[in-house]
């Protein structure tokens, strides 16, 4: 039967290598006092050390002793007869056994574990007895203990391991849980700020453009019999229109950031560089290239947001010593591009985002990027400095702010 062992972790590492060593020792002292003592079959004892030395060294290297319940069985068959051969032969084999003990435990299954520790305690007792001449209750304590010890260790380990897991799956769905309630906020708040929008359209804009499509008609039909009256009716729609247009001014303005009152972006990141300067001990410079062209507030406010959260995070993190910032119209693109002389970092492993991120990490700015069309591209290198680039593409005449502002200049719009 396979079994999908689970991923090692550093402490089973630690364990296992610690078997390895113990089992290592046990058979280098095993071999070693029969050596040492002067024993009749050293020569023996070293090869039967040897020879269940090589088959235990042999599991390890083995992939499907690992996956297969059944592999796992036939190589502690083995590891156990080369380790009978070894107890014939010495008595200090007996303490192979306590290492056994726990491989078998680890590898058979639930019910066939504990019998198996059963066998070789009985085996480690008889074979000591044996070369002890004579079986009594101190004979039969060490095996019996370590088999007592050993099961109560892995019990104990295999619980803890088993509610170590239970955590984890308990922690993954609270976390899962808790992003699909982040997600199901943020649905909530878009759905509502619509419907908000959606009213104070209904009952501003789409009754104000109602009104100018009355008095047109009107006006239609006074003429041409009273062109007094539709002259009249003209003037009214011409006035609904204006009172119309402020309202999606204002509409604009308050969907916008408040750097942009008032002033192009242009302006705004002018001001940016000089507060970044005044406030933090860094060089902020503002570049301006190509022919300026009026942008539609949406671009604006995503390259506008885009220069602040890459300047803060060269602040906070780059290190840098003087950072520029080039607007640059380019036709048919519009681009903001933010160089420091800072430390820098390796692209392909940016810096885990963290709670004192505030939201303005690479992914942010990307997705701002992406939403518009555009893109975001990332240049740098440890000890190198750091260029953002966040490019745009125009895809129409930028003559109005996203189609409501008829002034031919950005600096005109209320």
């Amino acid at each position: 039967m396979n079994t999908a062992a689970p991923a090692p972790t550093p402490t089973t590492r630690a364990l296992a290598w610690c078997l390895h060593l113990l089992v290592a020792g046990l058979l280098a002292l095993t071999a070693g006092r029969a050596v040492a003592g002067g024993s009749p079959h050293a020569g023996a004892v070293v090869a039967a050390a040897a020879a269940c030395g090589l088959v235990y060294a042999a599991g390890p290297l083995l992939p499907r002793v690992g996956r297969s319940r059944r592999s796992a069985a036939l190589w502690l068959a083995a590891v156990g007869a080369a380790w009978l051969v070894l107890l014939a032969l010495s008595a200090d084999g007996v303490w192979v056994a306590f290492p056994l003990y726990f491989l078998q435990l680890h590898l058979l299954p639930r019910r066939a574990g504990p019998a198996a520790v059963a066998a070789t305690a009985a085996a480690a007792t008889v074979g000591f007895a044996v070369h002890q001449g004579s079986f009594g209750a101190a004979v039969t304590i060490g095996p019996a203990l370590g088999a007592a010890v050993a099961v109560a260790v892995v019990r104990g380990y295999q619980t803890l391991y088993r509610e170590s897991e239970r955590r984890r799956r308990l922690i993954e769905e609270l976390t899962a849980t808790r992003a699909d309630l982040a997600a199901a906020q943020h649905t909530a708040g878009v759905l509502a700020e619509r419907e908000r929008l959606a009213r104070e359209i209904h009952d501003t804009l789409a009754q104000g453009l109602t009104s100018i499509q009355l008095l047109l008609r009107a006006a239609e039909r006074a003429l041409p019999g009273a062109p007094e009256t539709a002259a009249r009716h003209v003037g009214q729609a011409r006035q609904a229109a204006a009172d119309n247009l402020a309202e999606a001014r204002r509409f604009v303005a308050a969907l916008a950031p408040p750097a942009l009152e008032g002033t192009t972006l242009a302006g705004a990141l002018e001001r940016l560089c000089a507060t970044t300067g005044a406030r933090h001990r860094i060089t902020a410079r503002l570049r301006l290239t190509g022919v300026p062209v009026p942008l539609p507030t949406a671009h604006e406010v995503a390259l506008l947001r885009i220069a602040q959260s890459a300047l803060s995070n060269t602040v906070r993190h780059a290190g840098a010593a003087t950072v520029g910032i080039t607007l640059a119209h380019l036709g048919d693109h519009v681009a903001v591009e933010i160089a420091d002389d800072g430390r820098g970092f390796d692209p392909g492993r940016p810096p885990a985002p963290g709670p004192e991120a505030g939201g303005f990490g690479l992914a942010a700015m990307r997705a701002r990027a992406h939403a518009l069309g555009g893109e975001l591209t990332v240049e740098s290198a440890p000890g190198r400095g750091t260029v953002l680039t966040a490019r745009l593409p125009l895809g129409r005449p930028a003559g109005t702010a996203a189609g409501l502002d008829p002034d031919p200049a950005p600096e005109a719009r209320p």
